[in-house]
């Protein structure tokens, strides 16, 4: 019996967009901290890539960088190879810096002195994921927009009040650029390479990586209040939004509910019918959500949480917080400080 013979598909030629661009590729140095975020990084640099191939010619280029030039291991326990430690840059260059998990602890002062050196130079420096972080502590985002990933936007509120914090996508103030994280870094990198060649081959990038709904500044990274509760209800969204608003001063159920139009009764019975609780169980959830993000990533005191999430007495806090967590603040802070110390 004759086997039939194995048929190999022929390789594919990539999609060739016209591009007019006869000068030297502009080079990307991204900077992986320690547990950085290996989506944020990846998404930007393959976009890059595809940039290149899509157009047939090298118009980007990027180089990896740590702090003492060691590989760097990112949060899923993947390690990469880089090239080189921080070292001086060229003017035309834009740092990527890469964050992820305890981006306080990531933040060396090696790291902030060089920002802030080649910040001064006049080299664009961009933080992806968290390290908006680093670039705020550097002092590089004073007076400017910018965004961080919506777990960190609590503690960042609190620490850095001289920076105007939005729930962009991204946002490009500048020669100062932030992302959120995630999958945010492909809408940024579409946004550069279609201001430096056109949307015909930022287009083609997203079409090669089977991104069909680009994100712009104007876009918010979380779902909308119906979508993450599940709910359709124009009432108890605006409820439930004037309750993140105002997690410091909370207010009444009695003003919410008069707020949209409803009585106190049918305010409970709306919450408890999509739910499964009463306005106040839900308004006190929030509040101790963000106590615990302040907790873990600031150095903000017990008291000083407290307040902030609209608690007067902090014995009174350190009670709810107990019964919805089973540990108390205090035991909350000494247990991240011993993880940050390992």
């Amino acid at each position: 019996m004759q086997h039939a013979k194995t048929e190999y598909p022929m390789a594919i030629e990539p999609q060739i967009v016209d591009v007019n661009h006869a000068g030297k590729p502009r080079r990307f140095v991204f900077v992986l901290m320690e547990n950085f975020t290996m989506l944020c990084f990846a998404a930007a640099v393959e976009s890059l890539r595809i940039a290149n191939r899509t157009a047939g010619k090298e118009l980007y280029s990027w180089k990896i960088m740590t702090e003492s030039g060691a590989e760097a291991k990112c949060s899923n326990g993947c390690i990469f190879k880089v090239d080189s430690e921080l070292a001086e840059l060229d003017r035309d260059d834009t740092v990527m810096l890469c964050g992820g998990v305890d981006v306080q602890k990531a933040t060396t002062k090696r790291i902030l002195n060089w920002i802030r050196r080649e910040a001064r130079r006049g080299v664009t420096i961009a933080g992806l994921c968290t390290a908006g972080f680093t670039m705020a502590k550097a002092g590089l985002l004073d007076g400017k927009k910018a965004t961080i990933h919506w777990e960190n936007q609590d503690s960042f509120t609190e620490e850095f009040e001289e920076v105007e914090l939005t729930k962009s996508v991204f946002v490009v103030d500048g020669n100062r650029i932030t992302t959120a994280g995630g999958t945010a870094s492909i809408d940024l990198m579409i946004k550069l390479i279609a201001d430096d060649h056109g949307e015909d081959l930022a287009n083609a990038v997203a079409d090669i990586l089977i991104y069909s709904s680009i994100r712009t500044d104007q876009d918010t990274q979380r779902l909308s209040i119906p979508t993450r509760i599940g709910v359709r209800h124009p009432k108890l969204s605006r409820v439930i939004q004037m309750m993140e608003q105002n997690i410091e001063e909370p207010i009444s159920p009695a003003i919410l509910a008069k707020d949209v139009g409803m009585s106190t009764r049918q305010l409970e019975r709306l919450f408890r019918r999509y739910l499964s609780r009463s306005p106040k169980r839900y308004y006190m959830e929030l509040r101790l959500q963000k106590a615990r993000n302040l907790l873990m990533q600031t150095d903000m005191t017990v008291i000083n949480v407290a307040l902030a999430c609209g608690f007067a007495s902090p014995s009174h806090f350190s009670k709810c917080y107990r019964s919805h967590y089973d540990t108390t603040p205090y035991r909350e802070r000494g247990s991240h400080a011993a993880r940050l110390s390992i």
